[in-house]
């Protein structure tokens, strides 16, 4: 029991997060996470390779076969619509599948980082506390989006089982092959092949967004917690000071006092702006690390991103010419992915336009001329904006999801 509590959002740190997406996506072979020394059991090998065929056979051939032969034959256009949209909806998670295939150990180099960079987090320190709350938020997100496309999946098979009689997930469907459909062993043998593809299409779909849910909110959660603490650097210089047994500093009396006369006076500055440059240096360092990570990751994905955009529009057409009455189940499977995609990078957007703003926001004012440097070059840093793109050509965000929507 104390196993699967562990994917709960009671532990929602970075190891246990990571260490739940990755047991996910070891049962389609992508083993992403270097701490994992087991290799991947043979029988998940055997399941993938036949999964991965009958998608290929139902999604892929089939498809293009009833599109572009047997549709022009019987002139049935409303169908080769349907089964074209599917067709291409089902491609996103699979681009997806094969970019992390060709570039795992590139992922697993990223993950390694990620989760050492972690590790330097003192445990119960403010920075911690606060990185800890928005990882329990990006860890939601990934379940819920996990939770709404299994049930998507689950609720496409259940309906054609629930329907009275012999009902394929779209009666509209043919496989090739394996005419008349609806005949014993047929209907059996297409049924089985169809639902085996709508598992590993939802299956992927669920897990491989989820780590890169994951993965983002991570950079999105140590922005914000370094934006928390620029913000109360000044507040924490002070607190370090009255902690050395020296005398408190009232705010209201502090302006001016940059040219001191006396020997208590500059040795309070001193102390003061010595913990606010080793604050500030710790600060800068992890900021560089963020972008190295946030790069590595769109690095990664932006290929498979851009793929996708493009695919959904081009289905999203199909979709609609399709009828929605017969293509209800189809266009929320689309549109939560690529909608989940532009709010992960709306959301790195926002963590990094808080972070420009926690720079202003320091107190700079009260600096030494070092110190004052120091945030002004991170400041210059802070404003060049953290994004996720689609293969560079368009931005992450909810300006993107809302153009997809107009198409």
């Amino acid at each position: 029991m104390s196993a699967i509590r562990k994917f709960g959002l009671q532990y929602c740190d970075l190891p246990t997060s990571m260490a739940n997406v990755a047991f996910f996506l070891k049962a389609v072979t992508l083993k992403i996470d270097v701490r994992d020394e087991k290799p991947v059991p043979i029988f998940f090998y055997f399941l993938t390779i036949f999964s991965a065929a009958c998608y290929l056979y139902v999604y892929v051939v089939s498809m293009i076969w009833f599109v572009f032969c047997r549709c022009p034959q019987t002139g049935d256009v409303l169908a080769a619509l349907i089964m074209f949209s599917l067709g291409l909806a089902s491609q996103i998670s699979t681009v997806k599948f094969l970019y992390i295939l060709f570039n795992i150990k590139d992922v697993r180099k990223m993950v390694s980082e990620c989760l050492n960079f972690d590790a330097q987090v003192v445990p119960g320190t403010r920075f911690s506390v606060n990185l800890l709350q928005t990882l329990r938020v990006a860890k939601k997100r990934a379940m819920l989006f996990w939770v709404v496309i299994v049930g998507n999946g689950t609720m496409y098979i259940m309906r054609a089982l629930l329907t009275p009689g012999r009902h394929l997930m779209d009666d509209v469907q043919v496989l090739y092959g394996l005419e008349p459909m609806f005949e014993t062993p047929n209907y059996q043998i297409s049924f089985v092949l169809t639902a085996t593809s709508v598992c590993l299409i939802c299956y992927l779909c669920s897990n491989i967004t989820a780590f890169l849910i994951i993965i983002t909110g991570y950079v999105e959660a140590q922005m914000l917690a370094l934006g928390e603490e620029l913000t109360h650097v000044w507040e924490d210089a002070e607190e370090h000071y009255r902690e050395a047994g020296l005398e408190d500093i009232e705010n209201d009396d502090y302006e001016g006092k940059l040219d001191f006369n006396g020997k208590n006076d500059k040795t309070k500055d001193v102390i003061l702006n010595n913990f606010i440059k080793d604050q500030l240096k710790d600060i800068a360092k992890r900021h560089a690390v963020n972008i190295n990570l946030l790069r590595q990751i769109e690095g990664t994905f932006r290929g498979a991103i851009a793929l996708e955009f493009c695919i959904l529009v081009v289905a999203l057409i199909a979709e609609l010419l399709g009828g929605l009455q017969n293509t209800y189940m189809e266009v929320p499977f689309a549109l939560m992915q690529v909608g989940m995609d532009c709010l992960v990078g709306q959301k790195v957007m926002d963590a990094g336009t808080v972070f420009e703003d926690a720079v202003y926001d320091c107190k700079w004012e009260r600096f030494s001329k070092v110190n004052m440097k120091a945030a002004m070059v991170m400041l210059v840093n802070a404003q060049k904006p953290m994004t996720l793109s689609a293969g560079g050509v368009t931005t992450l965000s909810y300006v993107s999801l809302m153009t997809i929507f107009k198409s």
